[in-house]
């Protein structure tokens, strides 16, 4: 295929090829010709232009097919417009004279084909160019089209288009000709050709004026008739042309002239008239009424009107939104006049009716609903109930008129009805979709829509009062806030108009509908409301007796409400079950005499009404079954059964009681029948098995009812068959935007379809779809389903010798029918045999004996050659599932040969077509059978069979047959693989586009072929090539195939290849064939797009964003996409789409591609996404301004609006979203939240002001979210202040989460503020409205948790400021004190739960941050203090935002305390384990009631832990010591305690003490704590836990909670092991840190438990008996601890888990592994180092709460641990810090070894012993092999030497042995290279040499000391080189000058001999000290300070010294005179530097 890429075609490889080849390889030059010929230049092309002509023309003459004749001619056309054009017209006499021929014979057909689509190309291209040769061609084609064949009347009518196009108003001459030509083939018997003339006459309008003038008439009138029996596809295209062209007419009077005289104005009311014409009257024209028209029996064929509605909608498209807006209510009057009763003949039948109804709703639904913006449809919703009060009053009327004479019939208020139902229909959808958007809307008394709805509730006719119900049920769901307002009005209006007939049914019909609507309301009704209806139900069904002319009405009423009543689930159900159960019970009779006698009474009446209400029950149980599954209980169903037997009983006599009292109860049994099959459908089997046999019977008989007439194929058989066989069937039954009206056609003549007044009892069900209203089928038909159904999960339950006879029973019945009654009976037992096979498959049962088999067989095979097409697709599917229940290889064998056998012989289109699919079907379900041979067969007959070109539909059926087995047979299949990728080419190129069947079929198996060979598509072999080649040549003719499943199975191919090899596939043009196709008018396309796109993009967002915007700076002529990409990217251009788009599937999918897009490009293109979510939030900004603004402002805002009213059509241009819907809206706001986490994800800078700037400078392309913060803010602001609820919601949460990102970001300009606090007044303004009285519970609850955020903050500190927000939340708290009885009574009780909740949540957040500033303020002044007072200023603003927080919550601290106690118990109850679940007090909680329990559970989860952490900080901050008087039992709703819970009033003391209260309050803060860590869920938040076990912390930071910890050592050792647990569980390093801290406490608690006993019983037992005291402290007299029982033994535990954790070298079980002894140290995170501190630190601890000889038990432990992570962290570090580990391990053994243990007698002996082995094993340290020595750390090991040395008694350290090598260590290190070394090792000695203890420091002295001094002399010489080496020095002398001071007398003059000449020789001469280094220049300093010091001190030394030397003398005066001169310069400077001596402190304090 390479070869084919070049300039000219390369022969000489095209004449080695094939047949076949060689159409393949022309295809695939031309496809390159056409991509290559627009980049050649000009010169290339001229030089070529002669030979490539011919080479095109050849061509011709070659018999191409269809898209290859498409292509020559495109390359022709643009080879001349950028060529030379002097031999065009010898091209175009070419093809004039190939049309002229007179061959007429099938071959050279295509060369005539090519040369017509060849010339109307080269007009379009060139146009006016070729002058005047137009005529002449126009002429030949339409001489040509008299005798030409259906593809030729195709191809010659698009090719007149494209002439017509070409030349514009050039054309006019042949106007007419072209018309009359364009008229005969509209009405053409081919359906393709009708499409085809449909586009030319609409391309022809464009210039043809007559056409819409004064032949207007006569073009609609042949429109109608093109529209009998059309397919969809022609109804598309011609009401397309019927539309526009009306438009035209329409437009034209103010655009043209009227230049000529019999031009006609036409106005709306005409166009109108027209257009309903062919809606009434269909086609048989104005004048020419047929006779049977006068005589009054034809209807209006349906495909006219449903042509027509579709023509209604384009006009009115096509003139625009603004149009509509004008003139809506002359639209909307004429729309609903088509269902009045001026035309009676349109509505005679129900069925009409039903029919126009649907139509009518579809044309106001796609246009107000899919044109208008929110605004306008408010306005149109307005109209609408402005027809709805002006019916109401005609009503009204004709009722009241008492006059009999002028009383208008009945007929005439019925008719009124249908119009009323679509008014209430579309007000209903309208205020569905405007969502919480409509308040504005129903609050306007002036309009009073509520009130004209539910007036319409008593119109005499029960289908208006059923869609009054829907609509109210719309209005319902779109605002929560009216569902028990409108409950309640309806109640009151039923039970005060009992009387009337019309009120029973309609307020029961709207009680039922808004019941249905409360499941998709999440804030509920309140509970009490089940309770109320209830009692309305029950009332009902008693008095209907009273009075017969209400008895039937009162009845189905009463059953209605309890039916609906079951939707609100369990919980509500529950208390009403038994006064259910007992209605059930009773309403049938209770044994079969009883109703034998039941036969013998009564009359037809009697028994209507008594059939009546048993359906009712019927339908009551079902919906209780299915709504209420979890009360389903073994004892319920019991009592559920009694009743069923009986009814059966009923059914079965129903045709005797149907015969004797005649004609009336023939519906009523027919609804009771269907209502007994659902409900036996529902119920388990096993519950009435013994009434199978009498039920399966009558089955049979209603399956097989010889007089049904009607065919219900339409709804039993597609759900039956497989998604995508049903796509052979045509248009109808996929998706589509014209679903709706086109089912009708569907239907057979004698059904409409649907619709609510069928069954009023689907008026509280879930609606399948959207806000569409449910359809129930008419009762003869809803039988058959159900029947169908029931059937199905008996048959698979009744025994196996039972089947045999009913199966045989139905194949007798088909026998015994004929015609077209034989295919209705067929039809019924094939549905409900294959719902019985699908059940069998699912329970995995078997079908039984060979005899079952065969008559089964028989029973699917006879439909399998069926003439309903679709009754053949269900019967091939039918038989595969009979394969897959039988599972057995030979029997599927057998019915593969069954179908081989027909298809070899059999010629008729019907048995090819189904047994060719049934092979297909087997393979769906039986991959087994694909024995390699059988694969072959299949594959060869399927091969033959799609080459038929006879017939068209075996084509189809053949090729989707092997797309199904391609797609099944997996790897078996790639022996085929090739020649069917052959095949598939092949036909592809040579079918003619008219069979658009054939080619979507052969797209399908394209797909299964691309699937087949999955990733071996990037392969680079040739034969992997050259498939890839030809996958994509195949897309490429799919792409070109007008028809549009095509090019959506096109684009999925494309979409497969993409995902299998992307390289190969072409983004951009895949790119722009997408953008092109993003607003086609086939629902199937449009989501394809979508689909593929939202791959493409998962992988190459940006460059799949770049190509469409690149395709659109191109544009070409052909591509005008619907929407605005140039501007707004593809991404707004989807966001556009999102808006209009009502199919739910497309939806998601266009959000999951922007989704990816943000991810992927938001950071890039941050400003790009931020302004397109601007645009969208803002387009309705002026739309809510006034919700948001204050009443204050209202002038101003009224000028606002009208400033916008007159701006808004100049800005129509700029605004690229014109009122987008809220839900766009609310999906524009996540988006800008999805933004923020995805900045947060890229990097710092776009939090911080500062570097952002910088950045910006440095580039000015870089974009940082911190430099749009007034845009977020405006953003959050927006939504938040909006009408619609969702919006507010998703607004608040934007607003909450730039709060927390941005609240740290400071302001540089402004330094010590943020830079969020220039916004306080928008967030203020923001927040206010969610506090409103009127507001839903949902959006304050959202509104408190973005106030406490904000406040927490810290953002704002000036607390004037704060209390605008802080005032909202005491608002609401006030509202919480009021308490449960003040709480509105709108939604359900749980909801108040969540705002109280919310609002608790709120305060203690606020609380929470106001301590713990406090805590570090004060933290913070304990350091100010320190600081000189320059900073105080500063430090008091600081303090007084703190405080004044503390102060603004401590205010409301009493009432929030008790309200917080009351939470947690409530929460507290509800963690109760389920078997406690009758303790619960029986009222329910303080803020939950007992009922909504289930709903109350999430809030308290969600809540808690913030409210038990404020608690615990009130309770510590009070001491636990303030209890009030008036607290125990008298505040709360309930007492205080869960303890007294169950004891009853009596014996519970009426005040408790203080101890009391503060235990119980203790208790219950721990218990919840502990229950809660004990078992916390992997999905639960750390804040969660977090905030828990800071509870636990501030609880035990007070001595009364710890003293109640210290004397329980169970509940510290059950503490310390969840503790343990959830450090196991827990990765994270705060939660850890967090746990270690309550760890500690509890530790601090039981030594101050211990300590407390000790002190006390020396006290009590007086000094004298010391030597009995009793030992305290665990491990008593025997040092042993228990596990599980031990505190130390679990805190042992837990500070194990965590250093083996971070240290797993301490592990003795790994150290002897290889893994371990590496022996190399492990840096720990920062994290770990912190937690290992922390450990330490407890273990130190431990021996304080053990007895001695406990101690002496752990001791080991601990040390071992302690010196274990000392040996593996003492590292060196680059500034000589000592690593944090090590720090804590010397902090650690100085406690230890300073324990009091260590000197208690009895431990005493045991300690000494082990804390020298402990020395030694520090000591072994060093010594450790391998050179190893230089990692660690020689300062933290002398360091810990030292603390042994100064911490123990001195029998541990002075042991000769131990001692030598102590002072070895020393020694080493003293001639260490690092000068830092020798300092600290300086310092240590220092400390050391200090010891009290003489035998302690007298050795270290005498060995030491002389080398210490002999180091200093040594400095004489070598003059300190820097900063460390003069420290050493310095610390050097202070150590002998500390010497000196602690030597004896007689060995002082000797030591003051020694340091005074080392001293002086460091003073430098006057001369040498300006020239001196630093360090010498300080040395200097510190020497003379010292003499100055010594030199009084020893006084008599130092005067003999300076006697014996002069020159020491000299150089000594010298310098204290420099000194005397600028001393007063160095004291300032020395009290500014105080040497290093602080930091020794800190490094030290360990000894």
């Amino acid at each position: 295929m390479e070869l084919a890429h070049s300039l000219l075609l390369n022969e000489e490889a095209y004449n080695q090829l094939g047949e076949f080849q060689k159409a393949e390889f022309i295809f695939e030059w031309l496809q390159f010709l056409e991509k290559l010929l627009p980049v050649t230049s000009r010169a290339d092309i001229r030089e070529n232009q002669k030979k490539l002509v011919e080479q095109l023309t050849s061509l011709l003459n070659n018999s191409p097919g269809p898209p290859t004749r498409r292509l020559v001619a495109k390359n022709l056309a643009v080879l001349y417009s950028t060529g030379d054009t002097f031999s065009v017209y010898q091209t175009i006499d070419r093809c004039n004279e190939l049309i002229r021929s007179k061959d007429d014979s099938p071959s050279y057909l295509p060369t005539k084909l090519a040369a017509v689509v060849c010339l109307g190309y080269l007009y379009k291209k060139l146009g006016r160019i070729l002058g005047n040769s137009f005529t002449d061609t126009v002429g030949n084609v339409l001489k040509a089209m008299k005798n030409a064949e259906s593809q030729g009347r195709y191809e010659i009518m698009l090719s007149l288009q494209n002439i017509l196009n070409g030349l514009g108003a050039a054309a006019i001459p042949c106007h007419r000709d072209i018309y009359k030509a364009a008229r005969s083939c509209l009405t053409d018997r081919s359906m393709a050709v009708r499409c085809a003339a449909a586009k030319c006459l609409l391309e022809l309008q464009n210039e043809a004026v007559f056409m819409w003038s004064t032949d207007l008439d006569s073009v609609v009138t042949l429109c109608f008739k093109s529209f009998e029996g059309s397919n969809y596809d022609v109804r598309l295209a011609v009401s397309k042309l019927l539309g526009t062209v009306l438009a035209r007419a329409l437009m034209s009077k103010q655009t043209t002239v009227s230049t000529r005289h019999n031009f006609r104005r036409i106005s709306l009311e005409e166009v109108m008239e027209l257009l309903a014409t062919g809606f009434l009257r269909g086609s048989c024209g104005f004048l020419r009424a047929s006779g049977d028209m006068l005589k009054g029996t034809s209807s209006v064929s349906r495909d006219v009107r449903v042509g027509v509605t579709q023509a209604y909608v384009v006009f009115v498209s096509t003139l625009g939104a603004q149009w509509l807006e004008r003139n809506f209510s002359a639209f909307l009057s004429h729309i609903l006049d088509l269902v009045s009763q001026s035309h009676p003949k349109a509505i005679q039948s129900q069925m009409d009716a039903i029919g126009c109804r649907r139509c009518v709703s579809f044309i106001v639904r796609a246009t107000v609903g899919g044109l208008l913006g929110e605004k306008a449809q408010i306005a149109a919703a307005k109209e609408i109930c402005q027809a709805i009060w002006k019916l109401k009053k005609v009503v009204d009327a004709a009722m009241s008129d008492s006059n009999l004479e002028t009383r208008i019939s009945t007929t005439d208020i019925t008719a009124s009805q249908h119009v009323l139902v679509c008014a209430l229909q579309e007000l209903g959808s309208l205020i569905h979709g405007l969502g919480t958007t409509a308040a504005p809307l129903l609050q306007d008394s002036s309009t009073g829509i509520l009130e004209a709805v539910i007036s319409v509730i008593l119109h005499p006719s029960i289908s208006v009062r059923l869609t009054a119900a829907w609509c109210l049920r719309c209005i319902a769901v779109a605002l929560p806030s009216y569902v028990t307002l409108l409950l309640d009005r309806c109640i009151e209006r039923l039970s005060a108009l009992k009387s009337s007939p019309e009120a029973v049914t309609g307020y029961s019909f709207a009680v039922a509908a808004l019941l249905g609507a409360v499941k998709h309301c999440p804030l509920g009704i309140p509970h009490g409301k089940g309770k109320v209806i209830m009692t309305v139900a029950e009332d009902l069904l008693c008095s209907a007796s009273q009075n017969s002319r209400i008895s039937l009405q009162r009845t189905q009423a009463g059953w209605l409400l309890i039916a609906a009543l079951m939707t609100l689930g369990p919980a509500v159900v529950q208390q009403h079950l038994p006064r259910m159960l007992l209605l059930w019970k009773c309403i049938f009779p209770s044994s079969p005499k009883d109703l034998e006698t039941e036969k013998t009474r009564g009359d037809s009446f009697t028994w209507q009404v008594t059939l009546e209400g048993r359906a009712g029950a019927l339908c009551a149980i079902k919906s209780f079954v299915s709504h209420c599954a979890g009360l389903l209980t073994d004892e319920v169903v019991q009592r559920l059964l009694p009743p069923l037997p009986s009814a059966v009983d009923l059914l079965t006599q129903l045709s005797s009681i149907y015969k004797s009292y005649g004609n009336s109860l023939k519906t009523p049994s027919m609804v009771y029948r269907h209502k007994l099959y659902e409900l036996l459908a529902v119920l388990p089997p096993k519950t009435y098995e013994g009434s199978f046999c009498a039920v399966l019977k009558e089955l049979v008989a209603d399956l097989t009812v010889p007089d049904s007439q009607i065919d219900a194929s339409t709804f039993l058989l597609p759900p039956l068959c497989h998604e995508n066989d049903l796509l052979l069937l045509g248009p109808l039954l996929q998706e589509t935007d014209h679903r709706f009206i086109e089912e009708q056609l569907l239907l057979g003549n004698s059904i409409a379809g649907g619709s609510l007044e069928y069954d009023p009892y689907s008026i509280y069900e879930k609606v399948a779809k959207g806000d569409s209203v449910p359809k129930p089928l008419p009762p003869v038909l809803s039988v058959i389903s159900a029947a169908t159904r029931l059937f199905g999960v008996m048959f698979s339950h009744v025994a196996e010798s039972h089947r045999l006879q009913v199966l045989e029973q139905l194949l007798n019945s088909i026998k015994q029918t004929k015609g077209s009654r034989q295919q209705i009976v067929q039809l019924n037992v094939v549905s409900a045999f294959s719902t019985s096979l699908k059940h069998l498959a699912n329970c995995k049962g078997s079908l039984g004996p060979e005899e079952v088999r065969r008559s089964a067989l028989t029973v699917v095979m006879g439909a399998l050659e069926s003439n309903n097409p679709l009754l053949r697709c269900a019967a091939a599917e039918c038989l595969a599932r009979l394969a897959q229940v039988v599972s057995d290889s030979a029997f599927t064998a057998g019915l593969a040969q069954v179908s081989f056998d027909k298809l070899k012989s059999a010629r008729d289109v019907v048995s090819r077509t189904g047994h060719s699919l049934a092979l297909g079907c087997l393979y769906r379900y039986l991959g087994g059978i694909s024995s390699i041979q059988h694969l072959n067969a299949c594959v060869g007959i399927l091969y033959t069979l799609s080459q038929d070109s006879t017939s068209p539909d075996v084509q189809a059926w053949a090729l989707h047959s092997l797309s199904l087995i391609v797609d099944l047979a997996g790897p078996l299949y790639h022996v085929h693989v090739e020649p069917t990728l052959s095949l598939v080419l092949m036909l592809l190129l040579t079918v003619p586009p008219a069979y658009a069947e054939v080619h979507q079929s052969l797209g399908r198996c394209l797909n299964a072929l691309i699937t087949t060979l999955g990733p071996e598509l990037q392969g680079s072999s040739t034969t992997v090539s050259a498939l890839r080649t030809s996958c994509l040549l195949g897309c490429a003719v799919m792409q070109d195939n007008p028809d549009c499943l095509v090019q959506a199975q096109a684009i999925s191919c494309l979409q497969q290849l993409h995902m299998f090899a992307p390289r190969h596939v072409n983004l951009s043009s895949l790119v722009s064939c997408l953008c092109v196709n993003l607003c086609s008018s086939y629902l199937l396309l449009r989501r394809a797009v979508v689909a593929c796109l939202r791959q493409l993009v998962q992988r190459e967002a940006a460059e799949v964003s770049e190509y469409a915007v690149a395709l659109v700076k191109e544009s070409r002529e052909d591509f005008t996409p619907d929407v605005n990409i140039r501007e707004i990217g593809l991404e707004g251009a989807l966001l556009g789409l999102l808006d209009k788009e009502l199919d739910q599937r497309l939806c998601q999918d266009i959000k999951e591609t922007l989704t990816h897009m943000l991810t992927s490009m938001a950071v890039e293109k941050l400003s790009f996404w931020l302004k397109l979510c601007k645009d969208v939030l803002a387009a309705s900004a002026d739309f809510n301004t006034v919700a948001s603004v204050d009443t204050t402002q209202e002038e101003e805002t009224a000028k606002v609006d009208d400033a916008s009213v007159l701006t808004s059509d100049s800005d129509e241009r700029f605004h690229p979203f014109s009122n987008p819907r809220w839900s766009t809206r609310v999906f524009a706001a996540e988006c800008v939240c999805k933004i923020i986490s995805q900045c947060e994800n890229a990097g710092s800078a776009h939090f911080d002001i500062t570097l952002a700037q910088e950045r910006k400078q440095r580039d000015s392309r870089d974009d940082f979210l911190v430099l749009h913060l007034a845009d977020l803010i405006r953003m959050a602001f927006m939504a938040a202040t909006d009408h619609s609820d969702q919006l507010r919601l998703s607004g608040l949460q934007t607003l909450l989460i730039v709060v927390r990102k941005f609240a740290a970001v400071p302001e540089p300009e402004f330094p010590g503020h943020v830079i969020l606090e220039q916004y306080q007044a928008n967030v203020g303004a923001a927040l206010r409205p969610a506090f409103a009285p009127e507001t839903p519970p949902d959006v304050t609850a959202k509104a408190c948790q973005v106030c406490s955020a904000w406040i927490a903050s810290g953002v704002v500190s000036d607390l004037n400021d704060l209390r605008r927000v802080h005032q909202l939340l005491v608002s609401s708290l006030v509202k919480v004190q009021a308490g449960k009885e003040a709480q509105s009574q709108q939604y359900n009780e749980s909801t108040s739960t969540m705002e109280i909740l919310a609002v608790l949540k709120a305060w203690a957040e606020v609380y929470i941050v106001a301590v713990e500033k406090q805590k570090n303020q004060s933290d913070a002044h304990n350091h100010c203090l320190k600081i000189a007072n320059s900073a105080e200023e500063s430090y008091r603003d600081v303090t007084s935002s703190a405080s004044g927080l503390l102060d603004l919550v401590q205010a409301d601290l009493g009432t929030l305390s008790k309200l917080w106690l009351a939470a947690l118990q409530d929460f507290a109850l509800l963690t109760l384990p389920s078997e406690y679940a009758s303790q619960l007090p029986a009222e329910g909680g303080t803020f939950y009631t007992a009922e909504t329990i289930e709903n109350a559970r999430p809030h308290y989860y969600n809540s808690w832990a913030l409210i038990l952490y404020a608690t615990a900080l009130w309770l510590t901050s009070t001491g636990f010591i303030v209890v009030d008087p008036d607290e125990g039992v008298t505040n709360l709703s309930r007492p205080v305690t869960p303890t007294t819970m169950c004891q009853d009033s009596s014996t519970r003391p009426l005040v408790k003490s203080p101890e009391d209260v503060n235990t119980d309050r203790f208790h219950l803060i721990l218990g919840i704590g502990v229950e809660f860590l004990c078992s916390p869920r992997s999905d639960v938040a750390m804040e969660n836990i977090i905030a828990c076990l800071r509870a636990l912390q501030a609880l035990f930071d007070v001595p009364w909670p710890r003293s109640k910890i210290g004397g329980d050592q169970e509940l510290g050792v059950e503490l310390m092991n969840v503790l343990h647990r959830l450090i196991l569980t827990r990765e994270s390093p705060d939660i850890q840190l967090a746990a270690l801290e309550v760890v500690r406490l509890i530790l601090f608690a039981a030594q101050e438990h211990v300590k407390e006993k000790r002190r006390s019983a020396e006290v009590d037992d007086g000094a004298a008996e010391k030597e009995t005291l009793p030992e305290f402290g665990e491990g008593k007299d025997t040092g042993g601890l228990v596990p599980g029982k031990s505190l130390v033994f679990a805190t042992l535990e837990l500070c194990v888990c965590i250093l083996v954790r971070q240290l797993p070298q301490l592990n003795p079980k790994l150290t002897c592994s290889p893994a371990v002894q590496s022996g190399k140290h492990l840096l720990l995170s920062e994290d770990g180092n912190r937690l290992v501190a922390a450990a330490l630190l407890i273990l130190s601890d431990v021996p304080a709460i053990c007895s001695p000889e406990g101690s002496v038990s752990v001791l080991p432990t601990i040390l071992y641990l302690i010196i274990g992570v000392l040996k593996e962290t003492a590292v060196k570090l680059r500034d000589g810090q000592l690593p944090l580990t090590v720090a804590a391990c010397l902090q650690a053994l100085k406690g230890l070894l300073s324990s009091p243990m260590a000197r208690a007698e009895k431990s005493r002996t045991a300690w000494t012993d082990l804390l020298r082995s402990a020395l030694v094993t520090v000591l072994d340290c060093w010594d450790r092999v391998d050179g190893l020595l230089q990692e660690l750390d020689e300062v933290s090991l002398l360091t810990a030497i030292t603390v042994f040395v100064m911490s123990t008694s001195p029998e541990v350290t002075t042991v000769e042995c131990l001692q030598k090598r102590c002072i070895e260590k020393f020694k080493i290190t003293f001639d260490s290279k690092d000068p830092l070394v020798q300092y600290k090792c300086y310092q240590l000695l220092h400390s050391i040499f200090q010891h009290p203890n003489k035998t302690v420091s007298y050795p270290y002295i005498h060995s030491l000391a002389p080398s210490i001094v002999g180091k200093l002399q040594e400095t004489e010489k070598a003059k300190p080189e820097n900063a460390a080496e003069l420290q050493v020095i310095q610390e050097g002398i202070k150590v002998v000058t500390a010497l000196t001071a602690t030597a004896e007398e007689e060995h002082r003059a000797y030591l003051v001999a020694c340091l005074l000449p080392i001293l002086i020789s460091f003073l430098l001469d006057e001369n040498a000290l300006v020239s001196a280094t630093n360090s010498a220049k300080n040395l200097h300093e510190f020497a003379l300070q010292h003499l100055m010091q010594i030199g009084p001190q020893y006084s008599s030394v130092f005067k003999k010294l300076m006697a014996s030397s002069p020159t020491m003398k000299a150089r000594l005066e010298s310098a204290v005179k420099g000194n005397q001169e600028s001393s007063k310069v160095k004291t300032a400077k020395h009290a500014k530097n105080p040497g290093k001596s602080s930091s020794i402190q800190l490094k030290t304090n360990f000894l």
